[in-house]
């Protein structure tokens, strides 16, 4: 709201300026008793015309230094003899948008037209024409626009630079900080869930081998630190993933069904369509839901088997990840971590995701990526 509010602002100042300075052109040629030559329409139209043509000079630079140059030898030609002021506007308005060797050589071509205009406008000697235009548009002045107009263009530069530098360096500290959250929790958690968890599951085999009932409270205690365990594994692995270590992608789904297949689940993989570039972004999050759901249906589903399907359309990429596994349209799912994260990842670069029981049994997870992710 603010931006449109502020586009306004700008197109309402263009066009104040433009009046101004076309009002200030006519006060100075009515000001001048020997500027008519019987073309004064004609003339004025120029002159006008001229200046209100600095409205558009933010959007198109080079046709306002041309439309207003053009104008000037006009009025001049015509008998008008004022100061080229809208043309001085016009070189700084090209300059600041970058044009200056146009900028330059449309300023030199006027010098060179400007005393034929004045020789065109009545029976001046050349010395009278020269002096004419060069009344008309002095070179410091000149310089001067072009200068401000240079300045002012190195000063947005540098203050574009800056802010550049600056969201680097956010980005850079922000991956910093989380790598070193990523240590922190590797050093002071890892360890001991890992001890927790291996104990619980001696515990549990020492039980079993002795014929004794395993208490409840052990199960439970072998099934968190597992839990936990995943859990700690795939949130430092999140904190880990910054674009300084290669992402996986889709080149590295094979890896993924392979090692399904060696867990005893009889995974395919199947890829449909023409396959061109892909996002980074989208591979890694096609990567990420191939590798959760295969996760989830080895610990949780109880299936056989499991299906991955890639179809490459027209301005998206689908990814569809099916088992047949115990779960029925009857079946609430629970939104874990990994679905949540799924979810999550999907979103951000604008995508859709579904993940629900079949209806022939078992789940179904479907995602749809747009080719140019907008976060």
């Amino acid at each position: 709201m603010s931006a449109a509010r502020s586009g306004v602002r700008a197109i309402v100042g263009d066009w104040v300026i433009a009046v101004g300075v076309s009002a200030a052109l006519v006060t100075t040629a009515l000001s001048r008793p020997d500027s008519g030559t019987g073309l004064d329409a004609l003339a004025y139209a120029l002159l006008v015309a001229g200046g209100l043509a600095l409205a558009a000079r933010r959007r198109a630079p080079v046709a306002v230094l041309a439309a207003t140059g053009l104008s000037a030898v006009g009025y001049q030609a015509a008998g008008l003899d004022v100061p080229v002021v809208a043309y001085l506007f016009a070189v700084y308005a090209a300059v600041r948008a970058g044009h200056r060797t146009l900028a330059v050589a449309t300023s030199v071509a006027l010098l060179a037209a400007l005393p034929l205009a004045a020789l065109a406008s009545g029976p001046y000697d050349t010395g009278e024409a020269f002096a004419r235009a060069r009344g008309a548009l002095e070179i410091a002045w000149l310089i001067a626009a072009g200068a401000a107009g240079e300045a002012l263009r190195q000063a947005e530069r540098r203050a574009d630079e800056a802010e550049r530098t600056r969201e680097e360096t956010a980005r850079r500290r922000a991956d910093e900080e989380r790598l070193r959250i990523a240590r922190e929790l590797h050093d002071s958690l890892t360890h001991q869930i890992s001890v927790i968890k291996v104990q619980a599951e001696v515990a549990v085999h020492v039980a079993r081998r002795r014929g004794e009932r395993v208490p409840e409270a052990l199960l439970a205690i072998q099934e968190a630190g597992r839990e936990a365990n995943r859990e700690l594994r795939a949130t430092l692995e999140a904190l880990r993933d910054d674009d300084t270590t290669p992402p996986r992608g889709l080149d590295h789904l094979p890896d993924l069904v392979e090692r399904a297949r060696t867990l005893g689940l009889d995974t395919t993989l199947t890829v449909e369509g023409q396959r061109h570039a892909v996002p980074t972004a989208v591979g890694r999050t096609v990567y990420r839901i191939v590798q959760e759901s295969l996760t989830n249906i080895t610990r949780h589903a109880g299936a056989a088997t499991a299906s991955i399907r890639i179809d490459w359309r027209e301005g998206t990429l689908a990814v569809r990840v099916d088992d047949d596994g115990t779960a029925t349209p009857d079946t609430v799912p629970v939104p874990g971590v990994g679905l949540l994260g799924m979810r999550e990842r999907v979103t951000a670069l604008g995508g859709r995701l579904r993940a629900e029981p079949r209806g022939e049994g078992g789940f179904t997870v479907q995602a749809e990526l747009p080719m140019d992710p907008t976060p």
